[in-house]
């Protein structure tokens, strides 16, 4: 058995591997492709195919689709705010306050008390504001020098322009996360977080709400039944119309079972890199999400 210094010390290698991959490997599409095949690798443990697995399906969207250009376009959730418009209507976007272009904008902008203050090109780079507590300026400002394709190798971000959005707080600022991986338009499978920022929950459902015993990346850890949301109907005719024109794609929406709102459109999921837990429960979530056009992976896939 190994130590936990044995432990620690391979930890710290593969993050190096992984800084050191990300920055010194070339960055254009054939270079990407390697960077994401070995990433692939490290991440599943096996070798990416061409069956109907829910990564596997990514990974080929990764290195063939993400420079379409509406996929580019809804990436930036400025932008995105229009196609919802367009789609579905005004009203179930978030209502914009200010769009920042630049570091001196940020530093001289007065935020609001209670806000949502995120960047329109990138993933992850949010923050909430309550009763006005103080805001890390700096921090905000560092967002402008993100490139996130280099850190994912995610094309649809490549020549994104650096933007700050502010946005008024919704449902007191911590609303429930229901994110719906879609198929050619039809709700498949969905994935419900709670407790973003502080004891982060992620469970998974079929598009009837029943609750699925796997968990991906994050453990499927409760044991108490979660009510259907009160709306599911709405937002699955939603995440349906917004999908519509992406083979396989991730609508996130905002509810408090009443009221909608669209928060973004992820089209590549954990850069098709994170496991379901167990490992073996991917050939569950691909059946539910591909359906017939899973058999054939079902039956050769390694369990």
């Amino acid at each position: 058995m190994p130590n936990s210094s044995d432990t620690r010390f391979a930890k710290i290698a593969k993050l190096f591997s992984y800084f050191a991959l990300r920055h010194l490997v070339p960055h254009n599409a054939s270079f990407d492709a390697v960077y994401s095949y070995l990433r692939f690798v490290v991440s599943h443990r096996r070798l990416p195919s061409r069956k109907m697995l829910f990564n596997d399906v990514l990974f080929r969207i990764k290195l063939r689709e993400l420079t379409d250009p509406l996929r580019v376009f809804v990436s930036d959730k400025e932008h995105l705010k229009l196609y919802v418009k367009a789609t579905i209507g005004d009203a179930f976007n978030v209502p914009t306050l200010a769009v920042l272009h630049s570091p001196a904008e940020v530093q001289n902008h007065n935020f609001p008390s209670a806000c949502c203050i995120k960047s329109t090109h990138a993933s992850g780079h949010v923050i909430i504001r309550k009763a006005g507590e103080p805001i890390d300026k700096a921090r905000i400002i560092s967002w402008f020098r993100i490139n996130f394709y280099k850190k994912k190798r995610e094309a649809n971000y490549k020549y994104l322009k650096p933007k700050i959005i502010v946005e008024p707080l919704i449902f007191d600022g911590n609303p429930i996360d229901y994110k719906f991986f879609c198929v050619n338009g039809e709700p498949r499978m969905i994935q419900m977080d709670t407790e973003r920022h502080t004891d982060h929950q992620r469970l998974l459902f079929d598009p009837n709400w029943n609750p699925q015993s796997y968990g991906l990346k994050i453990k499927n850890t409760r044991s108490t039944p979660t009510p259907r949301p009160d709306n599911l109907g709405e937002m699955l005719r939603i995440a349906g119309l917004l999908s519509k024109p992406f083979s396989f794609v991730r609508i996130d929406l905002y509810s408090n079972g009443r009221d909608v709102f669209v928060g973004e459109i992820t089209h590549c999921h954990g850069s098709a890199n994170e496991r379901f837990i167990p490992a073996s429960a991917e050939r569950i979530a691909s059946a539910i999400c591909f359906g017939k056009d899973f058999s054939s992976a079902q039956r050769t896939a390694n369990p």
